[in-house]
């Protein structure tokens, strides 16, 4: 079954063009995430790669990105296949961006259950640590 999971919307003090600049690039994610969670983390621009608790090593490659609007990104690890993730970027008024972050995955009904609460708080984490960087 395919399943979908949104972030919370997030406000962003900056412009759409800086966020997007720092997002579509996975050499700036590692200062997002909290390096309890994630060992080994490599980057370049397009993918990156890390050790996590409970998945193994696992990564993400950018699959399309729409200037200061859309960030596409799928997983390259092994235990999941069809998981992607997707950045959603708006620019109501100057210098405020607003935030969603979204998955999509096939996850079986057991997986699901287990899976959507922890994705749902690590998206709602995340929209809360990128609304901090000053940008």
């Amino acid at each position: 079954m395919e399943v979908k999971i949104e972030s919370k919307i997030g406000t962003i003090q900056g412009s759409h063009d800086k966020v997007y600049a720092f997002l579509s690039d996975f050499t700036n994610i590692q200062k997002l995430i909290p390096p309890d969670k994630v060992k080994n983390f490599e980057a370049t621009p397009d993918e990156c790669s890390f050790e996590a608790d409970k998945i193994g090593r696992g990564g993400f490659r950018i699959i399309n990105r729409e200037p200061n609007k859309t960030i596409k990104i799928e997983w390259t690890g092994q235990q999941q296949k069809d998981f992607f993730f997707w950045i959603q970027l708006i620019e109501p008024m100057p210098y405020k961006t607003k935030i969603k972050l979204t998955i999509k995955a096939e996850m079986n009904m057991m997986m699901k259950m287990m899976a959507e609460k922890p994705l749902k708080n690590f998206l709602d984490t995340l929209v809360e640590q990128v609304s901090k960087i000053p940008f």
